[in-house]
């Protein structure tokens, strides 16, 4: 995996506690509190929850590239879908979903919702509930940074992300109609609706429970018997009824729930996967597992075998450079990161952690190099605030002030949080060359954060120059 934040971030990745905090007094931000639910950004899982969700985003009409999919961190059985075609999925239903038909069975429901219009809510309030939970991260790159006061005065936490999506209900009516597409969509991409039957039927005992006992899935999208009968009866008429998941499918959805595992439940994993299994999912899970039980040595004795075996899996290099790196063995990281990154050069979040160890090595070459593969990311993944911190710290240690404080701007802008981007953004014009793109780009996010009336006369002063209209 790649990143988190919050309780579950802080097992899922590198510690930038190896990043000291910059000498320029740039302030960092806490992204969740310790018990709170997490966003976990992790290329590995989301390539395989893509491959499930994209033909049925596309029978529903949707492009599939517009979808966005957050993995979000907690233990609960829930899903939503937002505005914005977002759709969340807690860690906690994935897995509890038995085979890939299950979850491709919620995904086709929540997508149903998408397609229909039923998330539309006010913007404000989805912005202040979810904005600071789409801080991108990875399993290798933690978000739990440490902050200031104005910093943690502007992270907009659980509370609000709770509030959020409590408002995010549908009515019984919508439930039936989010069924129906969703069923739909899975016989249109030649898949079978049993596993949201199946699914359903689970936890439909839950529906007899009062509110505080209920799944918080249940809670807003309630459920009846009524409904599943009607939901069994249209998805045993369709043709593929009968279909079945292929082994492929199958051994990737092991191998998510592995990982998951692994990452959130470490002791649970070494017990799930006994050391007598020696398929590829619980050998993976047990490195990961032991990894975060703080045994980096162990973990890597059970890696490197797979690594030999898999040698051209990204993900496994991936996980070797993580540990180095977390670790403290920050040269030794630099090889199997740079593997990564070579069998997976469109991989944002794999740059993201090559980047991090070479502006960590302290060679004036390694952070050049470094702050070439922040940017490359940029261009897949251009509002990762993650990205966007780091960059900032490898300017500042190369004394470019204001290029480190136009990427805190950005970080600040990428998160919503437009007083703090604009704050940085008026910092870096006065330490920026006029009229260069930085400048001009700085010059944009001031404008586009809500600037006053003394903003504007000061922008004035200096000439506003050519400023690009997108922003």
């Amino acid at each position: 995996m790649t990143s988190r934040s919050g309780h579950a971030g802080k097992k899922l990745g590198v510690a930038l506690s190896a990043l000291a905090v910059l000498a320029s007094g740039i302030p960092q931000v806490a992204l969740a509190q310790d018990d709170g639910p997490s966003l976990i950004r992790d290329t590995e899982i989301e390539e395989i929850l893509h491959h499930d969700s994209d033909p049925i985003f596309a029978a529903a009409g949707l492009d599939p590239k517009n979808v966005r999919i957050l993995i979000i961190g907690d233990k609960s059985l829930n899903a939503f879908a937002t505005q914005g075609l977002q759709m969340g999925l807690n860690t906690g239903l994935i897995l509890q979903t038995e085979n890939p038909n299950q979850l491709r069975g919620v995904i086709a429901h929540e997508t149903g919702h998408l397609a229909g219009g039923h998330p539309i809510r006010s913007d404000e309030m989805m912005r202040a509930g979810l904005k600071p939970m789409i801080l991108t991260m990875g399993l290798g790159v933690l978000a739990a940074l440490a902050g200031s006061a104005s910093g943690a005065a502007m992270l907009l936490g659980n509370a609000q992300y709770a509030g959020a999506l409590g408002a995010l209900g549908y009515s019984r009516e919508q439930e039936s109609r989010a069924d129906q597409a969703g069923a739909g969509f899975l016989e249109a991409t030649d898949q079978s609706g049993r596993g949201l039957v199946e699914f359903f039927d689970n936890f439909r005992y839950q529906e007899v429970f009062d509110q505080s006992r209920r799944f918080a899935y249940f809670r807003s999208h309630p459920l009846s018997s009524e409904r599943i009968e009607v939901l069994r009866s249209r998805v045993e008429r369709q043709s593929h009824f009968s279909a079945v998941d292929t082994p492929e499918d199958l051994a990737q959805h092991e191998v998510m729930k592995a990982k998951l595992e692994g990452f959130l439940n470490p002791q649970v994993a070494l017990m799930k996967y006994k050391e007598t299994d020696t398929g590829f999912p619980a050998r993976y899970a047990r490195a990961i597992a032991y990894y975060q039980m703080k045994d980096p040595d162990r973990a890597l004795s059970l890696l490197q075998p797979l690594i030999d075996q898999h040698p051209d899996n990204p993900y496994l290099w991936e996980m070797k450079g993580q540990i180095l790196f977390e670790f403290n063995r920050i040269a030794q990281a630099e090889e199997p990161q740079r593997k990564s990154v070579q069998l997976k050069p469109d991989a944002a979040l794999l740059r993201i952690n090559l980047g991090q160890t070479l502006i960590s090595l302290n060679d004036p070459k390694k952070v050049e190099e470094g702050v070439q593969e922040l940017k490359r990311s940029l261009l897949n993944d251009p509002d990762n605030a993650v990205t966007w911190r780091l960059l900032a710290q490898a300017y500042d240690t190369q004394k470019k002030d204001g290029e480190a404080r136009l990427a805190t701007a950005e970080q600040y802008y990428s998160l919503g949080a437009v007083r703090e981007a604009k704050v940085f953004a008026m910092r870096a014009r006065e330490l920026l060359t006029k009229n260069t793109p930085e400048w001009r780009r700085a010059t944009d996010i001031v404008l586009a954060s809500r600037p006053t009336n003394q903003d504007l006369k000061d922008l004035a002063k200096e000439g506003l120059a050519q400023s690009n209209p997108a922003h």
